[in-house]
């Protein structure tokens, strides 16, 4: 009875599946990129109307409470929301 698949044959189906499969996830968390977030924020035309305004006021009291990861999300919404509301 033969292998189903020769060496060389399994290592490259190996290779492949590896690739194919994602890679560990990213995430930054830290209070420096809270001010990096809210200086994106400030830039934008958009950032002085709601909802963008309270938004970035609860990701940065958030992040200074040391809630880093909740305060991101709210950041985040901010810049989604400025966007949005960009002409």
């Amino acid at each position: 009875m033969q292998p189903l698949l020769s060496s060389p044959a399994l290592l490259l189906v190996l290779a492949v599946t590896a690739m194919a499969e994602p890679g560990p996830r990213i995430t930054t968390d830290t209070a420096e990129y809270c001010h990096s977030l809210a200086n994106r924020l400030s830039g934008m035309p958009a950032a002085s109307r709601e909802p963008s305004r309270s938004l970035a006021a609860a990701g940065m009291k958030l992040c200074g409470d040391g809630h880093v990861r909740t305060g991101i999300a709210k950041l985040r919404r901010a810049v989604r929301a400025a966007q949005a509301a960009a002409p």
